[in-house]
């Protein structure tokens, strides 16, 4: 569905994305993820033809983002981080308005846009003027906007910025959904959302690509200690030496101490599961304990421990202003 090849975006002065070659499979739901400036909004406007790129090369559907770019725009859904709305439209009539500019006939338009505000929970609002709306169902408006022309794909810069605990959630399950019709590839700073979301991942940081596979196999990469908690009743001596000679286990701290209870924070080799020696220990020296848990490693830690290795040699510039600063104007609406 998506093919580059060395991606390039230049500005006066800066390289924002540096020869960065990926792929995105039909079917997939893909995470684009990376620091603030690391060249994911630019990438994503490349891919959509909003931002013509400085070298490379890159296919959407098997169509080339230079010659063909009509056609990539046809089968793309683009949903961008500032949604560009116009306020004082109502919703029904601006995705009406879109679904003309798109391309749709008269027909086909009432029928796409019944759709598309079905999909993304619109009953109820649709005679709104979209000022009016809360942060949530802009959103969903922009949503129904990249879906209305039924895309191959839908690429979603930042979908659940700005949103409430709820309306992630609702976000998360929708586009659930929407991976079982589409193609998505999603940027997101919020990486619990990815790793429940996606079934793989793209880490981009300073302009080029540094990781790219499942989130569960970016966790298994990770050589950090793993973490197990373990309260006891009774004060740290001796048991925070007995714990500290267990195989596998790297380093013991004291959480607190507590009504006669402590709680242990037990650092653990990534590579030796620690806890069928640490549940052997508490049986042989028959401890009263209230919890023994193992806290799992995330996609976050991936994610902060692979930014903290050496980076790559590179030219992009450093990531201390906006990736999308340029002297190119933000087209972002067709």
């Amino acid at each position: 569905m998506i093919e580059a090849r060395q991606l390039t975006k230049r500005y006066a002065g800066r390289t924002a994305v540096d020869a960065i070659s990926f792929h995105v499979e039909k079917g997939e739901i893909v995470g684009f993820l990376g620091p603030n400036g690391a060249g994911k909004s630019t990438t994503l406007r490349m891919l959509t033809c909003f931002l013509s790129a400085s070298g490379g090369s890159a296919k959407v559907a098997g169509y080339d983002i230079y010659g063909d770019s009509i056609e990539v725009r046809r089968r793309v859904g683009y949903m961008p981080e500032n949604v560009p709305l116009y306020p004082d439209m109502r919703v029904d009539e601006y995705l009406r308005f879109r679904a003309r500019i798109k391309g749709l006939g008269w027909r086909a338009t009432r029928s796409a846009v019944g759709e598309a505000m079905d999909v993304c929970s619109l009953a109820g609002v649709e005679k709104k003027i979209i000022a009016t709306l809360s942060k949530g169902y802009k959103q969903r408006v922009g949503l129904a906007d990249a879906l209305v022309n039924k895309p191959d794909l839908l690429i979603l810069d930042e979908p659940t910025n700005g949103l409430d605990p709820n309306q992630i959630r609702q976000s998360r399950e929708l586009i659930k959904r929407l991976g079982e019709r589409h193609t998505i590839l999603i940027s997101t700073h919020i990486l619990s959302e990815v790793e429940m979301t996606c079934g793989r991942v793209i880490i981009i940081d300073r302009g080029q690509i540094r990781a790219s596979d499942s989130p569960r196999n970016l966790i298994r990469r990770l050589r950090k200690p793993g973490s197990v908690i373990l309260e006891r009743q009774g004060g740290v001596e001796p048991a925070k030496t007995q714990l500290a000679a267990v195989a596998g286990v790297k380093e013991v701290s004291v959480i607190h101490e507590r009504d006669g209870w402590t709680s242990f924070a037990i650092a653990t080799d990534p590579l030796h599961d620690a806890r069928e020696d640490l549940f052997a220990l508490v049986r042989r020296e028959n401890w009263n304990i209230r919890e023994l848990a193992s806290r799992a490693a995330s996609l976050e830690d991936a994610f902060v421990d692979l930014l903290q290795q050496q980076p790559p040699a590179t030219t992009a510039a450093s990531t201390s202003g906006p990736e999308e600063t340029s002297d190119e104007p933000d087209t972002a609406g067709e």
